[in-house]
């Protein structure tokens, strides 16, 4: 093993352990797996996060490199200790399993969170998000950080994804030795929740945390053969966590199983006095009710088709083979477990670019980029960032000189040969605006997005066709149910592959997202659990063995 850096000191003490290692095969052993052990005495908190810190230190710093883990929390393994013997129970459901949060989610110990920024790098927090409370109080060891696209994909057009001037690049365990002449992944990891879908992918977690404002959970969960929720906004309360936008940001889980991304929702899931939009929240008592195999039949789900030619699923944007015939196997199985398709056009869908349908090769920041062509991130997005950020650097942020965005632009300026690899055109642009959102621009084009939404969006489309859910391959879909605060949830399809000069990458992951009208988690989960217990289509990444 490699010498550990200054940012893992203790780390590499901690993996290295005496104790027998455990029987769990922790590269895809789902959370409930892990928590049946620990019920059972079969394992400890302490032998856990031992475990999960070897893989770290065996595939993430060492062997492939993963980069997916920015930095270990210093004391998983004295928490882990204290819930050695403390058995999961309705009252602690998660006790003793370690779970990693993306880095701009903040945690009130000795863990920085700085969202990939150099700028940040000593920032801590004066408390934990709501969420990072709400794990520990039902019993989670947080392990550490994950790696993000900085400041969540919202810095600079050309910047690609999982990569951050802090934490450095992120890589798809799927397709390790795929690089073009910079070092960037060819087939990529997903934005901007990279880090947080690497790691459960690659075993080197039970689950995680990541965060979206417009496709940063689904992509990175579709890259890397995840089960993600991309919940309504407001089901998961949002204070403490560095924003984007706040009409559209939202956190929510990374597993490997749907009923792992249920069982986190019931904890993840609570009203807040710090976030007003959880005050309007709706949810069951508990998302793992009801996920059966039979919750698919007589569900009317609706395929987005050319309205030229409505038999022809191509979901607004012309799939690569391998991409249409994994949707149409999809579509299949949905109708062999009893499900209706109905194909209907959308008067216009919004997507993000494509991640996660065939792009995943050299698709540089999909926010900006659609069809080859460079363009600025939605205006929304713009304002609502400095306004939101300075907010957060005020009201949240310590131990840091940096007060606001501006602070940010000069000390980027300041370190140029290593803040900008990739420039910060999207901060330059929101510095123009005056942070307080009065501007007319920002109000007229918030207004077109709830008019679009509302008129032309997802429950328009679901009304009209009387839809119990929208299927979407991958990411496809992300902007139009953002755009409404709506939800999504996504599971493995299969594996596709791109082209890149002229001959093909390896197997990636594509997944299949369900999307819904608003507080509709509990009825995606169910069609989603379906589908998965029938497909069985995720698959662990290769060369990545248990130790």
């Amino acid at each position: 093993m490699k010498k550990p850096s200054r940012r893992d000191a203790g780390f590499a003490a901690a993996a290295v352990s005496g104790e027998a290692p455990i029987s769990l095969e922790l590269d895809h052993a789902s959370m409930s797996d892990i928590a049946h052990a620990l019920a059972n005495g079969h394992v400890t908190a302490s032998a856990l996060v031992k475990s999960y810190l070897a893989r770290i230190e065996a595939y993430d710093r060492d062997g492939p490199k993963l980069n997916g883990v920015r930095a270990v929390n210093p004391d998983a393994l004295a928490i882990a200790g204290k819930l050695d013997g403390m058995r999961p129970s309705a009252k602690r459901p998660l006790a003793g399993i370690p779970i990693l949060v993306k880095d701009n989610i903040a945690t009130g110990d000795e863990q920085p969170t700085t969202a990939g920024s150099l700028a940040l790098e000593g920032a801590h927090a004066r408390a934990d998000a709501t969420i990072v409370k709400l794990l520990r109080d039902a019993g989670a060891v947080i392990l550490g950080k994950a790696n993000l696209t900085e400041f969540s994909n919202m810095l600079a057009v050309d910047m690609p994804s999982g990569y951050s001037s802090l934490g450095g690049q992120v890589k798809n365990p799927y397709a390790l030795a795929l690089v073009d002449d910079h070092g960037i992944p060819v087939v990529q990891p997903g934005g901007s929740s990279a880090g947080s879908a690497v790691a459960v992918a690659a075993g080197l977690c039970a689950a995680s945390i990541g965060t979206e404002t417009s496709g940063s959970l689904l992509w990175p969960a579709s890259q890397n053969g995840l089960v993600t929720v991309k919940p309504t906004v407001g089901l998961i309360s949002r204070a403490g966590i560095v924003p984007i936008a706040h009409s559209q940001d939202t956190a929510g889980p990374m597993t490997r199983t749907v009923r792992d991304a249920a069982l986190l929702l019931n904890v993840l899931a609570a009203k807040d006095p710090l976030d007003p939009a959880t005050q309007k929240q709706r949810r069951p008592a508990d998302f793992t009710d009801g996920l059966t195999r039979d919750a698919m039949k007589g569900a009317r789900i609706g395929v987005p088709s050319d309205p030229a030619d409505p038999l022809n699923d191509c979901f607004y944007g012309k799939l690569p083979p391998k991409s249409a015939k994994l949707m149409a196997e999809a579509i299949q199985v949905l109708e062999d477990l009893g499900a209706v398709i109905v194909r209907a056009s959308i008067p216009t869908l919004g997507w993000i670019g494509g991640p996660g349908t065939t792009m995943a090769v050299l698709n540089r920041n999909p926010l900006s980029a659609h069809k080859g062509t460079i363009a600025r991130p939605p205006v929304v997005f713009l304002y609502e960032m400095k306004h939101g950020l300075n907010l957060y650097l005020k009201e949240w942020a310590t131990n840091t000189d940096i007060k606001s965005m501006t602070d940010i632009v000069a000390f980027n300026e300041a370190n140029a040969d290593r803040a900008l690899r990739f420039g910060q055109d999207h901060f330059l642009a929101a510095e123009m605006t005056r942070g307080d959102l009065s501007e007319r621009e920002y109000k007229s084009a918030r207004a077109m997005d709830l008019l679009s939404a509302k008129t032309r969006g997802m429950d328009a489309y679901m009304s009209r066709h009387k839809l119990d859910a929208v299927l979407f391959p991958g990411a496809m879909g992300a902007s139009i149910a953002a755009k409404a605060g709506c939800p999504s949830v996504m599971v493995p399809g299969g594996f596709v592959s791109g082209t890149n000069d002229g001959k093909d990458t390896p197997d990636y992951p594509l997944g299949v997202t369900f999307a819904g009208r608003a507080w509709s988690e509990h009825k995606l989960l169910r069609l989603a659990f379906a589908y998965e217990q029938a497909s069985n289509r995720r698959k662990p990444p290769p060369g990545l063995p248990g130790l």
